[in-house]
């Protein structure tokens, strides 16, 4: 696979980025600087081979979270019967956590809450590094 990419400022090596973000996880970052101009410099600092001093760039980088109740399989004849006032039974059980998906990943668990009328939920369990890499096999 070829690791160098076309652009107008000139060849870039696509490794010498992934290490100059790497590199960037150990830096400390700044909340106040803008995301554009930390975003060219990253870029530029990656081009030039320097260090990435911050992750600015990707903090306003959308991501789908979706907290999981449970599961149920159904054929398509009881979806149909389905009405108003229907129970569907879930694959959990009453008091079992809910699950917290980031990008349909599992990132951690945790409880319903209510707060100010409104439902949240509690982190009770981060899932560590070491489980999300086991559910990548």
């Amino acid at each position: 696979m070829n690791d160098q990419a076309a652009s107008p400022l000139g060849d870039i090596n696509m490794g010498d980025i992934g290490a100059a973000l790497a590199s960037a996880g150990s830096q400390s970052t700044s909340m106040d600087a803008p995301a554009a101009p930390a975003a060219a410099n990253a870029i530029r600092a990656a081009v030039s081979g320097q260090p990435v001093q911050s992750l600015d760039f990707i903090l306003d980088i959308p991501l789908k979270v979706t907290v999981e109740l449970g599961r149920s399989k159904m054929a398509i004849r009881d979806i149909l019967q389905l009405a108003q006032g229907s129970v569907i039974e879930l694959s959990k059980f009453a008091g079992e956590p809910l699950e917290v998906l980031v990008n349909e990943k599992l990132i951690a668990r945790g409880e319903v809450v209510v707060v100010n009328e409104k439902f949240g939920v509690r982190l009770t369990d981060i899932i560590s590094p070491v489980e999300r890499i086991e559910q990548l096999k």
